[in-house]
């Protein structure tokens, strides 16, 4: 009985200690958020806003992506950078990209193709595409 005893204290003894491990394997891993937020008709176009948040764990001095605009029917209507500047780690930023002579009502889907800037001091040039999550809050499909 008392072997009992000592293998179920050893055994809760354990599970315990890995218990106590769990945040330190189990952190979050570094992340760029993007989020479509609004897509609303401009005198140029169409207005596009992003909710962006960066986790990289450094402020990048530069971030922009190139992306594709899909019309109604599913077909590219253009390829165009949107570039984000500055992302100071941590912090949520509002930006606006005006597309001139796009048709709001028309774009079914925004891809994001590639990071074509990705800077900052300890931000490997490839963190923004590896690191990137998306959403949207419009109707218009948004991702990679």
């Amino acid at each position: 009985m008392k072997r009992l005893i000592a293998s179920f204290r050893l055994l809760t003894s354990t599970f315990a200690m890995s218990l106590a491990m769990v945040p330190a394997w189990a952190q979050s891993a570094p992340a760029l958020s993007l989020e479509l937020n609004a897509a609303q008709p401009s005198e140029k176009g169409c207005r596009l806003t992003f909710v962006v948040n960066s986790a990289l764990g450094a402020d990048q001095s530069k971030a922009a992506f190139e992306i594709a605009l899909f019309n109604e029917t599913g077909i590219v209507d253009r390829l165009t950078v949107l570039d984000f500047k500055d992302l100071p780690a941590g912090k949520t930023k509002v930006t606006r990209f005006d597309l001139a002579g796009a048709d709001c009502g028309k774009l079914s889907r925004v891809l994001i193709n590639s990071a074509t800037e990705c800077a900052g001091a300890g931000v490997e040039p490839a963190a923004c595409m590896r690191a990137l999550k998306t959403s949207t809050r419009t109707a218009i499909a948004f991702g990679v």
